[in-house]
């Protein structure tokens, strides 16, 4: 390709001199854009609103739109394919060794989300979908990290109105003020300069740079002693039912051909769900003695509303009801945030009931 890059820069320099006006007005060549071609390019939207277009756009129609336009890269739940990028997750993360940056964890502004997806997706198609399609989207996309409820719809009257997670995870750049002016000719000092330099700290030392093994060494001692204090307080007289529930399923004997089964069919939801030691919650919440519990039963994790409501009735995850939730989830619960269409095959949903109950031994 190197053989083409001159002709390239030529090109490209002859274009970018050919544009200027004063080259305009003597070569007697181009004219000024018109207002309405301007307006055809100028697509950008700011963090304060100029540019958003009038439209509006509900979770509910984003959900479809952005399954029938993006989830092919991006995952039903904006959790990513292969390596296309994840939309959604990461909360909590960006301290890590190894950081999920997506739209609910990094992102600081509403207005990049809106901007983006309008001028460049969906791949392939780009600037194909409405103002009103793109609005949608954008509330798909806050609704998949936990931002809004179900029933939110996204406008250009409430758009400023949403808070993101990481807004205030950025500082301004005022280096051209406070640093560049300091190496300056006038103010640069070029005299009495170090002969040599000496490495007197590295980050490691300095707590910058996080060492996976000592970050694993602190977490898991503190799973621990948590589980000993609870197991410590609880008498089998005050124990609550859904605490017992874990020791009656160490009595289930297990199949493990089928439980290996399961876990190959896991693959499927393992974009959203841990199981197992160390598991955390991701898009979906960890699923960790989820069959027998309560449903809703992980304190840290934000249910739909369908969810609370049956956790009120007292809704409980029994081998029945979690095969017919995974058969249709939405059939069950109609807004549960689980999009996810469910396992057609009756073998492979217990296969995987199996391999969870596996996991709780």
């Amino acid at each position: 390709m190197s053989k083409f890059l001159p002709k390239l820069i030529l090109t490209t320099a002859l274009s970018a001199t050919l544009a200027m006006p004063a080259f305009a007005e003597k070569f007697g060549l181009g004219r000024a854009a018109l207002p309405e071609e301007i307006a055809a390019w100028n697509h950008d939207i700011s963090p304060n609103g100029d540019g958003l277009p009038i439209g509006s756009g509900s979770v509910e129609d984003g959900e479809m739109i952005f399954s029938e336009n993006c989830a092919v890269c991006h995952g039903e739940f904006a959790e990513g394919v292969d390596n296309w990028p994840k939309l959604a997750g990461g909360d909590g993360t960006l301290a890590d060794k190894d950081p999920l940056k997506t739209v609910g964890s990094y992102w600081p502004y509403l207005s990049t989300v809106y901007d983006y997806v309008r001028r460049s997706m969906p791949f392939g198609a780009a600037q194909t979908m409405t103002d009103d399609d793109v609005y949608a989207i954008t509330a798909y996309i806050l609704y998949s990290n936990y931002i809004v409820e179900d029933d939110f719809v996204l406008s250009n009257d409430n758009f400023l109105e949403v808070e993101m997670p990481n807004a205030e995870g950025f500082i301004t750049d005022d280096r051209a003020e406070t640093e560049y002016t300091i190496f300056t000719e006038e103010n640069a000092c070029y005299e009495n300069c170090k002969e040599t330099v000496e490495i007197t700290k590295r980050a490691t030392v300095l707590d910058v740079t996080p060492e996976e093994e000592t970050t694993e060494a602190a977490a898991e001692p503190v799973a621990e002693e948590t589980v000993q204090v609870a197991m410590a307080e609880e008498t089998p007289a005050e124990a609550a039912p859904v605490a017992e529930a874990p020791v009656e399923m160490a009595a289930v004997e297990i199949d493990e051909a089928l439980a290996a089964e399961g876990e190959k069919v896991f693959r499927k939801c393992k974009a959203c769900h841990q199981v197992g030691e160390g598991a955390k919650n991701r898009t979906g919440p960890v699923l960790n003695g989820v069959l027998g519990a309560t449903i809703g039963h992980v304190e840290d994790f934000k249910y739909s509303n369908d969810f609370m409501d049956a956790r009120e009735e007292g809704f409980t995850w029994t081998e029945e009801n979690l095969t017919a939730y995974l058969h249709r989830p939405k059939a069950m619960f109609p807004k549960t945030k689980m999009s996810f269409a469910g396992l057609k095959s009756d073998d492979d949903i217990a296969a995987v009931i199996e391999y969870l109950k596996a996991t709780t031994q």
